[in-house]
C-alpha cells in the first residue's frame, strides 16, 4: 500500500509540472533565454531555424522568456545576458528584448501570462495555451487568450529609439530605454496608474500589438489568465517570428 502511496504521489507531482513548447519560425537561428525563479535548461536553449523544443517548469514558477538574434563570439545582438552565453544562468537579457512573462498556479490557480514590450522589442513573439490546457468547466470565468505581437516593430521604429545590426534594424528601444524620462519610465513623481497614463511611445507599440504590454501599466488588456483542465499540467506555445 505504501508504496502504491508512494507511486501515485510520483504521478500526482509530475502531472502537476508545466510545460512551454519553444518554437523557432524567424528562418534563423535565435538562442532562448529563460529566467525565473528557477532557471530550467540553465537558462538557455539554442533553436536552430524551424526547430522546436519543449522545456517543462515546476510548480509556481514565476519568470519570462525571450529571443536573443545574432549570437556568436563574445556577444548577441540582442538580448545578451552576458558574454554571448548560451545558459544565461539567472542573468537576464539586455533590453530592447521582447519579452514572455508567465507565473504559473498564481492566485485562484490561475496561469497569469503576457508578452512585453515594456523593456522594448527586438522579435515578434506570441504566447498561447495548447488545446486543452483551459479549464472547460469554467470557461466563462477563465480568459485563455492568446498574447503576442504578429508586428514587426523594428520597421516603424521611431528615431532615437532603433538599434542596428545585421541587416539593419535589429531591435527597438523602449521610451524609457531611450530617453530616460520619469513620465516613460513610470517612475519618480510618475510611479502610479494616474500619474504614468498611455502616452505616445506606448501608443506606437500598441497599435502595433493590441496583445502586447505597452508600457508598465498597460495591465487591464494585456494580462491573460489560464489554468489546467481537471487538474492536468498546463502547457503554453510560444513561437518566435
Amino acid at each position: 500500500m505504501l508504496r502504491l502511496v508512494f507511486l501515485t504521489s510520483i504521478v500526482a507531482s509530475c502531472l502537476a509540472n508545466h510545460n512551454i513548447h519553444l518554437h523557432n519560425n524567424c528562418g534563423k537561428e535565435i538562442w532562448v533565454g529563460i529566467l525565473g525563479n528557477t532557471n530550467p535548461e540553465g537558462g538557455g536553449v539554442k533553436l536552430y531555424a524551424g526547430q522546436s523544443h519543449t522545456v517543462n517548469f515546476p510548480d509556481h514558477w514565476s519568470g519570462r522568456v525571450w529571443g536573443r538574434t545574432g549570437c556568436g563570439g563574445s556577444s548577441c545582438q540582442t538580448g545578451d545576458c552576458g558574454g554571448g552565453r548560451l545558459k544565461c544562468n539567472g542573468a537576464g537579457g539586455i533590453p530592447p528584448v521582447t519579452l514572455a512573462e508567465i507565473t504559473f498556479d498564481g492566485a485562484g490557480n490561475q496561469d497569469f501570462y503576457d508578452v512585453s514590450l515594456v523593456d522594448g522589442y527586438n522579435l515578434k513573439m506570441t504566447m498561447k495555451p495548447t488545446a486543452g490546457t483551459h479549464d472547460y468547466a469554467n470557461h466563462g470565468h477563465y480568459y485563455c487568450g492568446n498574447a503576442g505581437c504578429n508586428s514587426d516593430v523594428n520597421r516603424n521604429c521611431p528615431d532615437g529609439m532603433k538599434i542596428y545590426g545585421t541587416g539593419g534594424v535589429v531591435a527597438c528601444k523602449s521610451a524609457c530605454l531611450a530617453f530616460g524620462k520619469e513620465e516613460y519610465c513610470c517612475s519618480g513623481s510618475h510611479n502610479t496608474p494616474r500619474t504614468c497614463p498611455n502616452f505616445y511611445y506606448a501608443t506606437i507599440f500598441k497599435n502595433a500589438c493590441p496583445e502586447a504590454y505597452s508600457y508598465a501599466y498597460d495591465d487591464r488588456k494585456s494580462t491573460f489568465t489560464c489554468r489546467g483542465n481537471g487538474g492536468r499540467r498546463s502547457e503554453y506555445d510560444v513561437t518566435f517570428c
